[in-house]
C-alpha cells in the first residue's frame, strides 16, 4: 500500500470514493511495488532531518508523472491548492516542499536507478501473471527527447549544469515519387533516444533503454531483447512475432530473432539501385523484387503474373509460392503448359532480408505489421499524457530516471485497472477509475 493513510475531522478529506481525477493517482500508488526503494531511501536518510518524509516525496514525484507536470513548480502549486492531493501524497497538514527540496530528492533517486528498474520489471512480471498471452507479439521502436542544452558542454567543471551525454541524431527519410524521381527529408535532434519494446496487443512496455540521440536502433533493438531475456525470461519465452519499421532492417537481427524461434515482421529499406528484379535461383522465368514479390513470366508470350504465397516450409526453410492461375484462377494463356504450375520453393537463404518466415506480400504479414503502430501509440501517450512532447532534459541519468518512471506509471495503471475488473481501461491514462 503506497498511500499514507491520514485521518481528519473533516469528512471530505477521508472520502476516498469522491476523489474524481485523483483516483488515477490512488490507483497507481496502490499498484507500485516500491517498498524496497522506500526502505533504502529511509535507511540512507538515517537520523537526519525529516521535514519531508521519503514516502510523501516519492508520491509527489509519481503525481507529477501521472498529471503530466513538466516542472517541479507546477506540481507544488497544485499541492498547495489541492488539499486532497496533499493528503493522498502523505503531507497532510504539514509543510509543503519547495522546488529545491524536490530537485534534491530527484538527485537522490538518480542514485538508485537499479531499484527503479527493478520496480518496472516487477510490474512486467505481474502483468504476465494477470494476462496469460502478455508478450506473445512485440513491437520495437525509439523516440527522440530533446536536451535542454544546444550542444555538449566544453567545460568539464560545469557538473550537473552542463550537458555531457547528449548527441546530435540525424534521420533521413527517402522515397520515390510516382514519376520515378526520388525525395529525401532530413530531421535532426540534439538530445537522447528512448528505445522501447512493447506488447503489441496490450500496448504496454516490456523493456526500455536510453541512449544518445545518435544511438543505433538496430544495436539497441537487439540489446533490448537480451535485456528482457535477462530480467524476465518467462515473458521472453512467450514471444512469437517481433514487429519493427525499416530502421531495424538488418540481416543479423533477423537471423538472431529466427534463431530464438521468433518470426520477424520488419519493413525493408530500399537498397537496390540499378536492378528492379532478380531471377530466383533454380527457376528460369521466375523473378523477385526487393519487396519480396515473386513474378512468373510465361515462356512464349512473356505474360507477367504475381505468384501468391502458400506458407512456410519449416523443414526446408523455404517459402512456398503458387501459380496465380491455379490458386486464384488468373487468366494465363500458357497455364496448361507452364512448368511452374506447382509450388516453387524459395530458400530464405537467397536473401534473408527479403524472404522471411512470413512472406512479405501475404495478408498475414500485413496484419502483423499493422500491430507495429502499438509502440507509436505508447509514445503518443508519453507525449500527450506525460508531457514528453515538450520535455527537455539535461543528462542521460535524468532522462533514464524520468523515462523509466513514466513507463512504470503506465504499467502500474494497467495493473490497477485489471485488479478493479476494468480491463477495457487498461490503456487509459486519463479516465478516472
Amino acid at each position: 500500500m503506497a498511500t499514507i493513510p491520514q485521518f481528519s475531522m473533516f469528512v471530505w478529506e477521508n472520502d476516498l470514493k469522491n476523489l474524481g481525477d485523483l483516483k488515477r493517482l490512488q490507483l497507481v500508488l496502490d499498484s507500485l511495488p516500491d517498498e524496497k526503494l522506500m526502505q533504502t531511501l529511509e535507511i540512507e536518510r538515517g537520523h537526519g532531518r525529516n521535514d519531508y518524509p521519503v514516502r510523501p516525496m516519492w508520491n509527489l514525484i509519481i503525481a507529477m508523472i501521472v498529471f503530466g507536470h513538466d516542472r517541479f513548480a507546477d506540481v507544488i502549486r497544485e499541492l498547495n491548492r489541492n488539499v486532497q492531493l496533499r493528503f493522498i501524497c502523505g503531507f497532510g497538514v504539514g509543510k509543503i516542499p519547495s522546488a529545491t527540496n524536490v530537485s534534491r530528492f530527484i538527485v537522490n533517486l538518480e542514485k538508485h536507478q537499479e531499484l527503479i528498474t527493478e520496480i518496472f520489471f516487477t510490474l512486467v512480471a505481474k502483468l504476465g501473471e494477470l494476462l496469460p498471452d502478455f508478450g506473445e507479439d512485440v513491437a520495437i521502436d525509439s523516440k527522440w527527447v530533446h536536451s535542454l542544452a544546444k550542444r555538449v558542454s566544453n567545460n568539464n567543471k560545469s557538473g550537473r549544469r552542463g550537458e555531457h551525454d547528449a548527441a546530435l541524431g540525424i534521420k533521413e527519410y527517402k522515397g520515390r515519387r510516382p514519376d520515378g524521381t526520388e525525395w529525401v527529408t532530413v530531421v535532426k535532434c540534439f538530445g537522447f533516444k528512448l528505445h522501447v519494446l512493447v506488447d503489441a496487443n496490450y500496448e504496454l512496455p516490456l523493456a526500455y533503454m536510453v541512449s544518445s540521440a545518435a544511438g543505433s536502433d538496430v544495436v539497441y533493438g537487439k540489446e533490448l531483447l537480451e535485456y528482457l531475456e535477462k530480467n524476465q525470461p518467462d515473458i521472453f519465452k512467450r514471444i512469437k512475432h517481433c514487429m519493427g519499421d525499416r530502421a531495424y532492417d538488418d540481416t543479423a537481427l533477423i537471423q538472431y530473432l529466427k534463431g530464438l524461434g521468433i518470426k520477424s515482421v520488419i519493413d525493408k529499406r530500399d537498397m537496390w539501385r540499378d536492378e528492379f528484379e532478380k531471377e530466383v535461383p533454380g527457376y528460369k522465368g521466375i523473378y523477385y523484387n526487393e519487396r519480396g514479390e515473386v513474378f512468373c513470366y510465361s515462356p512464349n508470350y512473356g505474360e507477367r503474373h504475381e505468384m501468391r504465397p502458400a506458407g512456410y516450409d519449416a523443414e526446408r526453410d523455404c517459402l512456398r509460392m503458387k501459380c496465380p492461375a491455379k490458386m486464384y484462377g488468373v487468366s494465363c494463356s500458357e497455364a496448361e503448359t507452364c512448368t511452374h504450375v506447382k509450388n516453387i520453393r524459395i530458400p530464405l537463404s537467397v536473401d534473408e532480408r527479403i524472404f522471411t518466415q512470413i512472406a512479405r506480400p501475404s495478408y498475414k504479414w500485413k496484419g502483423y505489421y499493422n500491430k507495429r503502430t502499438s509502440v507509436e501509440r505508447v509514445f503518443s501517450r508519453l507525449d500527450v499524457s506525460f508531457g514528453f512532447e515538450e520535455k527537455k532534459l539535461r543528462g542521460k541519468v535524468r532522462m533514464e530516471l524520468l523515462g523509466s518512471m513514466a513507463l512504470i506509471v503506465m504499467n502500474a495503471m494497467a495493473v490497477g485497472r485489471i485488479r478493479e475488473k476494468k480491463p477495457e481501461l487498461i490503456r487509459s491514462l486519463v479516465k478516472a477509475a
